[in-house]
């Protein structure tokens, strides 16, 4: 049987000292860390080869937690989360308190907040946004499931969450811009 309390304990001792893991989110296998330290962001990067231009999206478990990292979220923004009938990742204008280089050219960060057990409980650990991006090379298929994870990927962590490694990801998550004045676009469906 899964031990999600156990797990969680062993992926946090990793990001507090720094290190990067793989882990299931509620869409695919992730790349994580604290996205509030730079080098770990950096070792993900390059992990993954792909450029600092490219941003990533955090996982939040919250709304203290969205409030730490935007000081004015519109209302919109909380509607369209509550409203989702599948996982929606939100970009917002002016982010703080986070790794610069998660930070767009055009001061807006994705993030998701998500309830899927492992993450929820390992952000409410950290007490900090957890890094989220697909488990693969930059331009290379995002895997479905575990076993399409290159070996590349799975040697390049710190840590490898030992939790549903049978189970089929769902698609990623949709992804909706907003900007401070309201403005909405659909970046994915």
């Amino acid at each position: 049987m899964e031990n999600i309390s156990e797990e969680v304990h062993k992926a946090y001792e990793v990001i507090k000292e720094g290190g990067i893991i793989l882990y299931p989110t509620d869409t695919v296998w992730g790349i994580g860390c604290d996205a509030t330290n730079s080098e770990a962001v950096a070792k993900i990067y390059k992990l993954k080869q792909r450029a600092e231009t490219q941003s990533m999206i955090v996982l939040m478990n919250g709304e203290k937690m969205m409030y730490n990292v935007f000081k004015d979220i519109p209302e919109v923004a909380w509607q369209i989360m509550d409203l989702s009938e599948k996982p929606t990742t939100v970009i917002l204008d002016k982010p703080r308190n986070v790794a610069s280089s998660l930070v767009s050219s055009d001061n807006s960060l994705g993030i998701r907040i998500v309830k899927e057990p492992f993450c929820f409980k390992l952000m409410e650990k950290m007490k900090k946004p957890l890094v989220s991006t697909s488990a693969n090379i930059s331009g290379q298929p995002t895997p479905k499931s575990f076993k399409e994870i290159s070996p590349e990927i799975i040697k390049g962590v710190d840590y490898v969450v030992n939790l549903h490694r049978e189970k089929i990801a769902c698609n990623p998550s949709t992804i909706i811009k907003l900007t401070n004045d309201s403005q909405v676009k659909v970046i994915r469906k």
